[in-house]
């Protein structure tokens, strides 16, 4: 695109929180996109690994960790210059709803792109596997929303997963339901969004992903190496796998446990995401074992298509991550867990000069319709990539992007108060992504988790329905 669209003007201060991988491919976005005065933005972090990239434009840089004890006394004065403000999280270990609700007290506009807690939640060997839940960290959220409807708008979750996702699940399902042949008219509800899901027959959603990016240099012993945050990626692979049960299942894992309060749309395992293996299916590959690594949009989406009779849900969809990451990721997790889950002391994230092909394959599979399953999403290669946007791999574009149209989206809805992505508008929100996300398209597949098997060994599996996550689970 030779003449990029100015979305709108930033009047306030900027804060952005955190300058790891996705702060740097947010960076050029904000400049290319948003009108504002480059004076007035903050980058903190706790290193200063890349201030180069900072001085040069001449942006302010604070040297610090936010912490539970000085998020208040840093953020306050930073967001108090007069004019709306922005805050665009992209830290590990501060607190979003903490930070969200400061925000939104002082006027400011808010995204994030995981609800993140402060340092310590995701190892308390004090806390059950149940208190380290995504599903519990998003019922702070939820808690947050009801005492304080309306008001600045904070959008939470606005990555690629959870954020984008959600937003291709909608565009998924209008195209499925259209196939199908369902008269229908697009939603303007969730209860309405609900009701087109479970006409159009969806069982489940896979947020089925595959990372082929691929380094010049072969991973090294006792270093992590990962496409993304490293941080991130080890700290929910450490958490119980979660995802969001669906009303078709008549099975559950021997360790499978519920909730006792909250929405209740999903169960976890008490067993690590990133140790549980699923069957899925991506265009690319084809069928392949993904991660069932626990993410927000497992229990969002499943929580924002259930539909209630009363007091009674009455229909739900299975909702889960089935991640293939990068073979370097895959090597560093085997490494991890072989070593009784102790991280390695080296870590990297690779960035595009050290990638010297392959893609980042992420979309939507929406399964058990008459149809059997339909995968949507983004395709993009390393090499699209280096021509869109700088300091960022396939993955990073396909996070930034969508933190880009979380800001376009609030800046342009300013007064909703706090959101999921599941509740924004989903085709403008594509509208302000899609130049960063490659071809993005649909597919159809014959494949179903029964087929492929070796069929070597006897295997305990639901042959009434293929879409059982009896079938899915690799057990």
């Amino acid at each position: 695109m030779s003449v990029w669209p100015v979305y709108g003007k930033i009047e306030g201060p900027i804060v952005m929180i955190g300058f790891g991988s996705i702060g740097r491919g947010t960076l050029p976005l904000l400049e290319r996109h948003f009108d504002f005065d480059k004076d007035r933005l903050t980058v903190i972090d706790p290193v200063d690994t890349d201030r180069a990239l900072l001085d040069e434009r001449g942006v302010n840089f604070l040297q610090q960790a936010i912490t539970k004890e000085n998020y208040r006394e840093v953020l306050t004065p930073l967001l108090s210059t007069g004019g709306r403000g922005f805050v665009v999280n992209l830290s590990v270990d501060t607190s979003s709803v903490a930070i969200m609700e400061l925000a939104r007290e002082l006027g400011a506009l808010y995204v994030d792109t995981v609800i993140e807690p402060w340092l310590g939640f995701y190892f308390d060997k004090d806390a059950g596997p149940g208190e380290r839940t995504n599903y519990a960290l998003r019922e702070t959220l939820l808690a947050a929303k009801r005492a304080n409807p309306g008001g600045p708008t904070a959008v939470s979750c606005c990555g690629a997963n959870p954020g984008m996702v959600s937003w291709f699940v909608k565009q998924a399902l209008v195209n499925v339901a259209t196939e199908i042949g369902l008269a229908f008219e697009e939603p303007t509800t969730r209860e309405g969004w609900a009701k087109l899901m479970k006409d159009a027959g969806v069982k489940g959603i896979h947020i089925a992903e595959r990372d082929t990016q691929r380094a010049r240099d072969p991973k090294p012993m006792g270093m992590f190496v990962n496409t993304w945050s490293v941080e991130g990626f080890v700290s929910e692979g450490q958490q119980p796998a979660e995802l969001g049960w669906g009303t078709h299942e008549t099975w559950k894992p021997d360790n499978a446990r519920g909730f006792d309060k909250g929405c209740g749309a999903a169960i976890y395992l008490l067993q690590p995401g990133a140790n549980t293996r699923v069957r899925s299916w991506c265009p690319t590959p084809g069928p392949q074992y993904g991660f069932l690594v626990t993410h927000n949009e497992s229990i969002s989406i499943a929580d924002f298509f259930t539909v209630r009779e009363g007091d009674k849900v009455v229909y739900r969809p299975t909702c889960h991550y089935a991640y293939h990451p990068a073979n370097d990721a895959v090597l560093s997790l085997s490494e991890m867990f072989g070593a009784a889950g102790k991280f390695q002391e080296r870590w990297k994230i690779l960035d595009e000069h050290e990638i010297v092909d392959g893609a980042d394959e992420l979309g939507v599979l929406l399964y058990g319709h008459a149809k059997n399953a339909y995968w949507f999403g983004s395709q993009l290669t390393i090499e699209e990539t280096r021509k869109l946007a700088p300091y960022q791999n396939a993955t990073g574009l396909q996070v930034s992007s969508a933190v880009l149209a979380g800001m376009v989206w609030a800046l342009e809805n300013p007064e909703a108060g706090i959101v999921e992505a599941d509740e924004m508008d989903y085709k403008r929100c594509l509208q302000v992504q899609k130049p960063y996300l490659g071809p993005v398209k649909g597919y159809y597949t014959d494949w179903t988790p029964l087929n492929d098997r070796p069929g070597l060994f006897a295997e305990d599996l639901d042959t009434s329905d293929p879409w059982q996550f009896r079938n899915i689970l690799v057990r």
